[in-house]
């Protein structure tokens, strides 16, 4: 396996990083250029960005954001929200972004992961997948839109695989049930996902130890460990949380 990377993720609204539960009960939690500038320093592999109201807002995402903060990191950065075009990737790409996050546009048309991975390279295509349980589902789990708004009838698990054909390069799951809540990764959905592809899947929502951060690489089968709250709040270091997981035996990206 490769070594595990450690992935901050700055939510944004309105310019600002926030942060909420279950993607709503949204707070304030700081300026992404500092967070940025901070996590890099602190040894971050990579960044994610997350417009988190483009969707819902019927636009794409704020590229004066993605500029603002690319310019202060040299790790890769992962922008999403509101992208619904390959016109779309190559404006965010062009504001120095390294990778695009695709959601509620892949599952209206996953034509468009296939595209995207032919025009930029799959590395490049990383598509967000958000689950809530129903027990109706063939995996127990059911795939959401619209920031986590709209349910699909449709099993997550199948969708996960039908990304990998379709070329995406990375797989981002998020628990619905888990999202903001510090108990925890949904171990069992990131799982379920991680063991359906052969792609690196970032496991994501609810980190609030050191303890879950070991669970989603060794339980999850993760192999990007992505987390916001407990890093904006400075419950835990990115220091921290690398030398913890090889006290646990697990090789982490230098």
């Amino acid at each position: 396996m490769a070594a595990v990377k450690i992935m901050p993720c700055l939510d944004m609204k309105e310019g600002r990083v926030v942060k909420g539960v279950h993607f709503v009960d949204i707070r304030d939690a700081g300026d992404p250029v500092e967070h940025a500038r901070f996590y890099q320093s602190e040894g971050a592999d990579e960044l994610a960005m997350l417009d988190i109201a483009a969707t819902q807002e019927n636009r794409t995402t704020r590229l004066e954001w993605v500029k603002r903060v690319s310019a202060v990191i040299d790790i890769p950065l992962t922008v999403g929200g509101g992208i619904g075009s390959l016109a779309d990737i190559e404006a965010v790409l062009g504001a120095g972004a390294d990778k695009v996050s695709m959601n509620s546009a892949a599952v209206k048309n996953p034509e468009l992961v296939r595209e995207a991975a032919r025009a930029f390279g799959s590395e490049r295509i990383t598509v967000a997948i958000d689950a809530r349980r129903n027990k109706a589902m063939e995996s127990g789990f059911e795939l959401v839109v619209s920031g986590g708004n709209i349910p699909v009838a449709k099993d997550a698990v199948t969708w996960a695989r039908q990304c990998e054909e379709l070329g995406a390069g990375v797989l981002l799951p998020t628990s619905m049930d888990g999202d903001g809540t510090l108990k925890g990764y949904d171990i069992p959905f990131t799982r379920a996902i991680a063991d359906a592809v052969k792609l690196p899947v970032v496991a994501s929502g609810g980190a609030g130890t050191l303890e879950d951060f070991e669970m989603a690489v060794k339980e999850g089968h993760a192999s990007i460990v992505l987390a916001a709250s407990v890093f904006h709040f400075r419950t835990f270091s990115i220091a921290q949380v690398k030398e913890f997981l090889r006290s646990r035996g697990i090789e982490v990206a230098s």
